[in-house]
């Protein structure tokens, strides 16, 4: 009667064990569907440049290296940034955002944004 009572506790013990590694491992691999990337284009005007290089350049490289950004150009001529995002992974506001932002926010701000009826071409 003992060793019954053993194999049984045995049995279950390791029954409950296995599912509960199923469960587990169904927690696991449990993944989120991907959305499909809805680009849109901006065009803003960009005052506080002084030069090509050490302002345009800057700006342009920060914001190409900013989540949800695919096409960064900044003229400096013309005081005027061209960008294209992805809307589920950013927006217009945040991009205002980063371009006042860098350098402390002293140097750049924003005057005009432009929503493009045409996205331009994507980088990333």
């Amino acid at each position: 009667m003992k060793k019954l009572i053993v194999i049984l506790f045995v049995v279950f013990t390791f029954s409950c064990n296995e599912t509960k590694k199923e469960t587990t491992t169904n927690e696991v691999n449990i993944e989120k569907p991907e959305v499909a990337a809805n680009y849109k284009s901006i065009v803003v005007d960009i005052e506080g440049m002084t030069c090509e290089i050490g302002c345009a350049k800057t700006i342009e490289s920060k914001l190409s290296k900013f989540e949800g950004v695919t096409y960064s150009k900044v003229n400096f001529e013309t005081k005027k940034g061209q960008f294209t995002f992805d809307a589920n992974k950013t927006d217009k506001e945040a991009i205002v955002a980063k371009i006042t932002g860098i350098a402390g926010g002293d140097l750049y701000s924003v005057t005009k944004t432009q929503e493009l009826n045409e996205v331009l071409k994507n980088t990333k």
